[in-house]
């Protein structure tokens, strides 16, 4: 009997480890400010056979950088590096790698805002105090079966939060992302399509698709329209940091001669 039921628990450590070897490796962005914690992370995470740290950032732009260089499948993401727009960081990040999933890490972080991490475009929530074997729990869940990671103490609570936003009918204007508004500012000061993405250091592309979008959302049909809508409306919109450089114009270097300046006489 003992040696039946050992062999069976062999057996099924086997099959577990079969399984999780022949499924796709999960590819990890750790970005963090503490230097211990991305160590920990990669020790934990090495040991584990379907999960791969493929890099690491310290701070927001790398972080950017890293995910559009290495898309990865999974972003652990300290809450500091998303900066005072959180919305319009996650935004930039799923722009640069929009088949990842990005987990909010913190060491405290009340349920209000974990719900908008979450209504921002996050896949979940962890605090970096938890038991470190749920790390690599939180990444298959997330990534291999598309499950929101939450702090078993927040579900219940950002559950009543969200039946409280439910209560009140969702206006056009409430649909509109940290990004988009940004957008529309820049608009309503008169910024072309080209200045905006340069601005943003996105392509102009990306600009025409955010229009078609907000187009679509508060239901106008040009930028005129647009921006008496802004108007209208009275949308709370982030302040536009710069104006736009005007274009250089070639200025011809032969100037006009006054009529009543004397003539020049050549030399004899």
């Amino acid at each position: 009997m003992d040696r039946q039921a050992g062999g069976e628990g062999i057996r099924n450590v086997s099959t577990t480890l079969n399984a999780r070897a022949g499924k796709k490796r999960i590819r990890i962005l750790i970005a963090d400010q503490e230097g211990v914690f991305i160590f920990g992370l990669k020790k934990l995470f090495g040991v584990e056979d379907d999960l791969r740290v493929m890099a690491q950032a310290t701070d927001g732009p790398s972080t950017i950088s890293m995910a559009r260089e290495f898309t990865p499948d999974i972003v652990f993401l300290q809450a500091e590096l998303t900066g005072q727009t959180p919305g319009e960081f996650l935004a930039d990040l799923l722009e640069a790698s929009p088949g990842s999933k990005i987990v909010i890490t913190a060491s405290t972080l009340n349920e209000e805002s974990s719900l908008r991490y979450v209504k921002a475009g996050a896949s979940g929530v962890i605090l970096k105090s938890v038991d470190p074997a749920l790390f690599p729990k939180c990444a298959r869940k997330v990534v291999q079966e598309d499950e929101v990671w939450l702090p078993k103490k927040q579900v219940t609570q950002m559950a009543r939060l969200l039946e409280g936003t439910q209560d009140r009918p969702l206006r056009p204007r409430d649909t509109l992302t940290a990004r988009e508004k940004t957008v529309i500012s820049y608009v309503l000061q008169g910024w072309r399509n080209k200045e905006i993405a340069q601005h943003l250091s996105i392509t102009e592309q990306t600009i025409k698709n955010h229009l078609r979008t907000i187009y679509d959302k508060v239901g106008v049909s040009d930028r005129l329209e647009l921006v008496l809508y802004a108007i209208h409306q009275r949308l709370e919109l982030p302040p536009t940091s710069a104006t736009p450089v005007p274009p250089v114009r070639s200025v011809s270097a032969k100037l006009p001669v006054p009529q009543d300046a004397p003539a020049l006489v050549g030399s004899h």
